[in-house]
């Protein structure tokens, strides 16, 4: 497993820690990392930009002269894309330039990203960034002296820590390229822009949790387990009235048949002959 140094606010060797080899021991995938900041870039983009049609150019509504006759060309309206103060033609119009890209992706290219950065030795692991007043004057003192300032080329500086730091967050705000966010804020293109990634101990557990590949694949379990409950339910809730309407119902009872005598067939016989002779003789 790699280890790193721990340091304090005055860049002393406070102690090391041992880092996951899952999150910081990753081969560098040059073509994920691309594809995922170039998704981050797409994302972020407003996509508010237009351009007015010869539909939405005011003025226009009459024919300038007659179609024919006058020798000059036909002109249908002076808002036409060929004259000035016309409409655009295939002008850029508002749209949505987001995409989506699947998180483990996504986070695959934030694992390599990190690996990347600790080879080359930028990223600092910090033992807790207390600072006692918010002043950007204290602030500088500490990155001076943690060799990120004081040079003729100010050092693009990215702070992970907790966001409830408020000292660090105000007295780091007015100063030029240095960003503070935590572990849920991580991203690609931070990662990449900035040179230089200070942590603290507290966010590089949050970081090394949240893409633990380990993790994902336990809530992915979880959510299949999840989704497969309601199913069972809706199953069991169907069979149970049905189950419920068969057992209300009682078979209905055949009545007998009722059988009748031999004798009582045969007397019945003869009085209709009898009634039929009758009938005959008259």
């Amino acid at each position: 497993m790699p280890t790193a140094k721990v340091r304090n606010l005055s860049n002393k060797e406070v102690g090391e820690v041992e880092l996951s080899d899952a999150v910081f021991g990753v081969e560098l995938n040059e073509s994920l990392i691309h594809g995922a900041v170039r998704n981050y870039l797409a994302n972020r983009r407003q996509g508010t930009s237009a351009t007015k049609t010869r539909g939405d150019v005011s003025g226009g509504g009459k024919k300038p002269w007659k179609q024919k006759g006058t020798g000059r060309a036909r002109v249908a309206s002076i808002r036409s894309p060929l004259w000035r103060g016309g409409g655009r033609v295939h002008g850029p119009q508002p749209r949505d330039w987001s995409y989506k890209m699947p998180k483990k992706m996504r986070r695959g290219a934030l694992r390599s990203a990190l690996s990347e950065r600790l080879r080359e030795g930028n990223i600092v692991i910090i033992d807790d960034f207390k600072i006692e007043n918010p002043r950007t004057k204290d602030f500088v003192n500490v990155m001076t002296t943690l060799g990120f300032a004081g040079a003729k080329k100010p050092t693009k500086v990215l702070i992970v820590d907790s966001l409830d730091n408020l000292n660090l967050i105000l007295s780091s705000r007015n100063v030029q390229k240095t960003k503070v966010t935590n572990g849920y804020g991580l991203n690609i293109y931070d990662l990449i822009y900035h040179e230089k990634l200070l942590i603290s101990k507290s966010a590089l557990a949050e970081v090394q949790e949240l893409l633990d590949p380990a993790r994902e694949k336990s809530v992915k379990a979880s959510d299949e387990v999840i989704q497969e409950k309601p199913k069972a339910e809706k199953k069991a809730k169907a069979e149970k009235p049905a189950k419920a309407e068969k057992e209300a119902k009682p078979k209905a009872e055949k009545a007998p048949k009722e059988v009748k005598p031999k004798a009582e067939k045969k007397t019945e016989e003869a009085a209709v002959e009898t009634n039929e002779e009758a009938t005959e003789n008259e």
